[in-house]
């Protein structure tokens, strides 16, 4: 099931900001080099965290699952001038590419690219985030958000992509990766520490602020 129909998809992206032509760019490139090119955040999604980052205006960012880029570049928007965006991905045969994107932005020099474990570099990592993209492998998204809630500042934003999960988190049985999905919805959803809501954006974001 799809939470939002071709035709609905097309009338809200009609109505934000156009597409930067970079992104536009990255956008066609994912659809055509890669296997799973529904991964990328895509046009409304991306806008959405351009509007958040800039709402923010946060001097650090942390993303967990950079892909090809098109995410870390939207929130990199909203950055301040001395602002840094780090950025973790698993997969280095991207690297080259996603690298390259990067350079040919705004932003290069405000992000930081990190190529490895999100669970071992996120520890490494001695900053106070204002803001975190969680967006990477499912199975492991309630160890990332407790990884990175004492890292992120009293009023800062966690978001984590894909927690609606095309709808199937209403399922009566269940697969597995729904199933941790599920969990991980519970789970926050009764965290005293943190404010939040899931916004039916694309696949859902859980949207978290930090007391």
């Amino acid at each position: 099931m799809e939470i939002m129909d071709n035709l609905l998809n097309a009338y809200l992206t009609s109505t934000c900001d156009d597409e930067p032509p970079l992104l536009k760019a990255i956008n066609r490139e994912t659809y055509l080099k890669e296997t799973q090119p529904h991964m990328l955040s895509g046009h409304f999604q991306g806008r959405f965290l351009s509007l958040i980052s800039h709402l923010l205006a946060p001097k650090r960012i942390l993303e967990i699952g950079t892909f090809t880029g098109y995410a870390s570049l939207c929130l990199a928007e909203g950055l301040v001038s001395d602002g840094i965006l780090h950025t973790i991905d698993i997969n280095e045969e991207l690297a080259e590419r996603v690298q390259g994107y990067f350079d040919a932005s705004p932003y290069g020099a405000k992000i930081r690219y990190h190529i490895g474990e999100a669970l071992q570099i996120i520890p490494t990592l001695e900053e106070t985030f204002d803001l975190v993209f969680i967006d990477a492998d499912k199975k492991n998204n309630l160890n990332y958000f407790e990884l990175v809630l004492d890292k992120v500042r009293t009023g800062g934003l966690i978001m984590i992509d894909n927690v609606l999960w095309k709808g199937k988190i209403t399922d009566a049985s269940p697969d597995k990766q729904t199933e941790q999905i599920i969990e991980l919805n519970k789970t926050i959803a009764q965290d005293k520490r943190v404010q939040k809501l899931i916004l039916p954006i694309r696949d859902g974001i859980f949207l978290i602020r930090k007391l």
